[in-house]
């Protein structure tokens, strides 16, 4: 099984982190390590995946969150594992409770609290990313949880970059041109790029954000649904607090 670690929060063994990837209990084609129940998997297969997925990081499937993701603006505060209904953000300060994003491009965005211990985990595609999930998740943490910018680690995990990922004018219209590039009357986001500049006009340090390089188009052995279409499996990102 071959799981995408960050480098930033190896640092705190406090934190069990994981990002899944096409490879897997040698799960052909077409999805591959599939995560998801809605692609046309079959159903028993991909709950054998997740499970084994958690257990390499130490978790069942009992202990984790997740979402039926939307490309909403809805962030849910966690309290309990299970299926916590509509939303794209889920924030926590429960100890082995596992914050699962579903991702297969879109950019998925992973937060810690080191001094507070709440962790969150945000779904950001582009609509997500218009209706400014990530600074609304990042405000509810400084505004109704007490966190300090200062005390913030951040986890970008692989989505697609920009060269790959052409969009019309629909989409583009929503974004600052700072963030587009037109190249032969096609244009191209900075999806990445737009979240990033969320965290740093927050006051998160540079320092403290971790910025994935893989771009899930152009790896193979990473989920894209811009690259394969209805054959596109889905990958699980999965962020926890260890109990003691």
């Amino acid at each position: 099984m071959q799981i995408i670690k960050s480098s930033l929060f190896q640092k705190f063994p406090e934190i069990i982190f994981g990002l899944s990837t096409k490879i897997g209990l040698d799960r052909t084609e077409p999805f591959y390590f599939n995560m998801s129940l809605t692609v046309g998997d079959d159903r028993e297969i991909v709950r054998a995946n997740r499970e084994a997925f958690y257990n390499e990081l130490g978790l069942t499937t009992e202990q984790i969150a997740i979402q039926k993701q939307i490309h909403s603006d809805i962030i849910t505060i966690v309290g309990e594992p299970g299926l916590v209904g509509e939303s794209d953000a889920m924030i926590t300060t429960q100890k082995g409770i596992g914050l699962a994003i579903s991702t297969a491009d879109c950019t998925p965005i992973f937060i810690y609290d080191r001094n507070n211990q709440i962790i969150a985990a945000v779904h950001s595609g582009w609509r997500g990313t218009e209706k400014q999930i990530l600074r609304k998740t990042i405000l509810i943490l400084l505004e109704q949880f007490n966190c300090s910018p200062n005390d913030l680690l951040v986890y970008i995990g692989p989505s697609i970059c920009q060269k790959n990922y052409e969009v019309g004018d629909e989409v583009a219209k929503h974004f600052h041109r700072t963030y587009i590039k037109k190249i032969d009357h096609k244009l191209f986001l900075d999806l990445l790029g737009v979240n990033k500049d969320v965290l740093l006009d927050l006051g998160i340090h540079k320092s403290s954000i971790e910025i994935s390089s893989l771009c899930s188009y152009e790896e193979k052995y990473l989920q894209s649904y811009r690259r394969d279409g209805k054959r596109s499996g889905r990958a699980l990102g999965l962020i926890a607090m260890r109990e003691k």
